[in-house]
């Protein structure tokens, strides 16, 4: 499928059209491979596939919006119905307002897990969309951001604006086949996205390709991406072998080490490091984690009055953060910031460090669908889809997934990652990773 920056070019050369690609996006949109991936669609917004636009970043072409973020005039639900009768927004959200600059036409509101707490992906509200990468079997597409990346790997947009908490763009990204990149978070603005961790959400969005990430990130963060385009030969990986490792499938497994084989034969070199310090992570949270506490500070006063309409699963969790008292809260502060100064030290040197995105292919829907039958199936792949992607936002680091499966098999994602601020080279190096991984299918 054609990333954005190809058909931009073919924009620019008149050998396609933003209106005419909108139309087939919006089709792909109303199609049955997009059943349930949207909660509104936005015809009407072709009117921005026009010359003018075509001549901006994004060139007219369609990006979908996660139902967490403002657009003027609508209401923001967040994937939930309890906030169905909440007043529209008054204006778009910086994320929003900087994709329409840049020349984005919106082609709809996309689901999600309710309120984004969960990498799972389904919703009991408006049902699950199910990952386009096997038409045989409805499997789920990851979430919280579930609907803006089935957009992306069907083809109904080129950009699914989303956010990442513990892993809620680079999780579904994996499990359906395209590329995700979480940025450190404070270069994208939260303001006019519904929150669920002040401390740990971060703006970014999913891709058809790296090139595609690098454009969309400089697009929602305002500022350029210095890129080096150095040769794989010239670059040093970690691969962190605590917890990451653990238990993969099979296929995850065989497409990591796959992954690995190329890097080493392009000349990258890969060295094992223990990184210890993420066994730190179950203490620094043993008394709740920020999720918990910052959702359940927004969320208190609509739980007393509306709580039975929250996903059970959901309203139990974010419940979990009323009992945390204010000193644990201030100690789990300085100890993540004590954790983070010990990562960074560990991670000196290196360009990246690889790792599995998450540790399985995408379930059945139906072995994790809404019911109190599936809850213990439910919460044990939740967390093993959440295991490696949240430790990037303990590190308030950047993080970068790419596919890296065999051709015909269920999507396998290579996570490349780093501390905070380390975004570029993160970016210079997925283009390499990229790349290399491509070469060997040629």
């Amino acid at each position: 499928m054609q990333d954005l920056i190809a058909t931009r070019e073919q924009l620019g050369r008149g050998h396609a059209d933003a209106a005419e690609e909108f139309q087939r996006a919006l089709a792909t949109a109303q199609s049955p491979a997009c059943d349930k991936a949207f909660l509104q669609l936005f015809p009407q917004d072709a009117r921005a596939a026009s010359a003018a636009a075509a001549r901006l970043p994004l060139a007219g072409l369609p990006v979908s919006v996660k139902d967490l973020f403002d657009i003027e005039g609508q209401v923001t639900a967040a994937g939930s119905r309890v906030l169905a009768d909440a007043p529209p927004a008054v204006a778009d959200s910086p994320a929003v307002a900087r994709l329409r600059a840049a020349g984005a036409s919106l082609i709809g509101r996309t689901n999600m897990t309710e309120f984004a707490f969960s990498g799972v992906g389904v919703n009991p509200h408006h049902g699950t969309p199910a990952n386009p990468a096997d038409p045989a079997t409805p499997r789920i597409p990851g979430g919280s951001s579930s609907g803006a990346a089935v957009s992306v790997a069907t083809g109904a947009a080129f950009i699914g604006l989303g956010s990442d908490t513990g892993g809620s763009i680079r999780i579904p990204a994996a499990l359906c086949g395209i590329v995700g990149f979480k940025n450190t978070a404070r270069l994208t603005p939260l303001q006019g996205a519904l929150p669920l961790s002040t401390t740990l959400d971060t703006i970014c969005a999913m891709t058809r390709s790296v090139r595609d990430a690098v454009l969309a990130h400089e697009v929602l963060a305002a500022r350029r991406v210095a890129l080096e385009h150095r040769p794989l030969s010239a670059r040093r990986f970690a691969v962190a072998r605590t917890s990451m490792l653990d238990g993969l499938d099979l296929a995850v497994a065989q497409g990591f080490e796959a992954a690995l084989r190329t890097l080493r034969d392009a000349g990258a070199r890969i060295e094992e490091i223990a990184l210890d310090e993420i066994r730190d992570l179950g203490a620094i949270q043993s008394t709740g984690g920020f999720t918990a506490a910052e959702s359940y500070a927004w969320h208190r006063q609509l739980l007393d009055r509306k709580g039975d309409g929250y996903d059970p699963r959901v309203r139990v969790r974010i419940e979990r953060g009323a009992s945390m008292k204010a000193w644990e809260y201030v100690d789990l502060v300085r100890a993540r910031a004590d954790w983070i100064a010990r990562v960074e030290t560990a991670l000196a040197g290196f360009d990246a460090v690889l790792s599995p995105t998450v540790p399985m292919v995408a379930p059945a829907i139906d072995q994790v669908a809404p019911g109190a039958e599936r809850d213990e199936a439910f919460f044990r792949v939740n967390a093993l889809l959440l295991r490696n992607t949240s430790v990037v936002n303990m590190l308030d680091g950047c993080a970068l997934s790419l596919p890296c499966h065999v051709p015909g098999t269920l999507p396998v994602g290579l996570m490349l990652w780093h501390g905070a601020m380390r975004d570029d080279a993160v970016l210079d190096a997925g283009l390499a990773v990229e790349a290399a991984l491509a070469a060997r299918h040629s």
